[in-house]
């Protein structure tokens, strides 16, 4: 139940974006830390909830279904057959938004749209102002903070990726484990998103313009509803839940009734010698002093 409150703020929202008449893409303004100590508490909370230290955030993407635009050719078409738009976003460990960009045309893949954010941009450049490299706990061994994404992202010294799977050994296999526990914000914050904005559930039929507003507005309204309503907008049977006693996982309700936006395709980069380096280090980790007790499971 969405209270007048929770309406007005929506309204607002519109009325925010209703004026960014000109942009292509949209990111959530005021939410991404702009110190280093901001940081630092976003990776503090998903040490402690998911068990991943120097995390800053977890990405991935996703296909909004549109209608075709006129004139538009196969611009927006996308790998599965049908007209969208790309929503790309990192989201912290709360399920909350930390950057939205959304806009790009449904023909790109995951890691094309996000060498074109705004926030891969200062990323790259390192105008993002991380924290410096910490000590892992527990041991001597500096590694820097990092965001995780999928298979489809390029590996990056503050960005990890998990190992091809054609090629896994029981270390490798627990850290894609690790890795995929701490990315599952991203993907419940997806499926919360479409579960409660019925919106997304089928084409959308506005112009692409209109919808990177409606998107961005739902985005805001999610980010809102997370801080000030969280036990009616994130009851604990919507999102997965695992036991860590048995490893059994209880997939959300949203997983079971409700239409997904389309996953982004899947492309491939090379990626540096200290990227690899970094990576292999935190699967070091995981599998020794960074070890939790469940995770043996994930080998069965």
């Amino acid at each position: 139940m969405v209270s007048n409150t929770d309406l007005a703020f929506l309204a607002l929202t519109l009325v925010v974006l209703n004026k960014r008449k000109k942009e292509k893409t949209t990111v959530v303004q005021g939410v991404v830390p702009k110190s280093q100590d901001g940081w630092e508490r976003v990776s503090q909370e998903f040490e402690e909830q998911w068990n991943f230290p120097n995390c800053l955030g977890s990405a991935d993407g996703k296909h909004v279904a549109i209608q075709k635009p006129p004139n538009s050719g196969s611009y927006y078409y996308n790998y599965k057959g049908y007209f969208s738009i790309v929503l790309m976003a990192v989201v912290d460990a709360n399920y909350k938004f930390l950057m939205v960009d959304v806009g790009a045309n449904g023909r790109v893949s995951d890691g094309g749209v996000m060498k074109n954010t705004l926030f891969w941009r200062k990323l790259s450049e390192n105008q993002l102002n991380l924290p410096d490299p910490r000590q892992l706990p527990g041991t001597s061994k500096k590694c820097p903070y990092v965001f995780l994404g999928d298979e489809a992202f390029q590996l990056h010294p503050n960005f990890m990726k998990p190992y091809n799977r054609a090629a896994l050994t029981n270390d490798k296999t627990i850290y894609n484990y690790r890795l995929s526990r701490a990315r599952r914000v991203v993907e419940n914050a997806f499926g919360i998103l479409t579960k409660r904005f019925k919106i997304f559930q089928k084409p959308i039929k506005f112009e692409p313009l209109k919808v990177r507003k409606i998107v961005m507005t739902c985005c805001h309204l999610h980010n809102y509803l997370c801080s000030k309503n969280r036990a009616n907008y994130l009851p604990p049977q919507n999102i997965d839940n695992e036991d860590v006693t048995t490893g059994a996982k209880e997939l959300g309700s949203w997983r079971q009734d409700t239409p997904q936006m389309l996953f982004l395709q899947k492309t491939k980069g090379n990626a540096t010698v200290l990227a690899k380096t970094v990576r292999d280090d935190f699967c070091e980790f995981f599998n020794t002093s960074g070890a939790v007790p469940w995770q043996n499971k994930c080998l069965n």
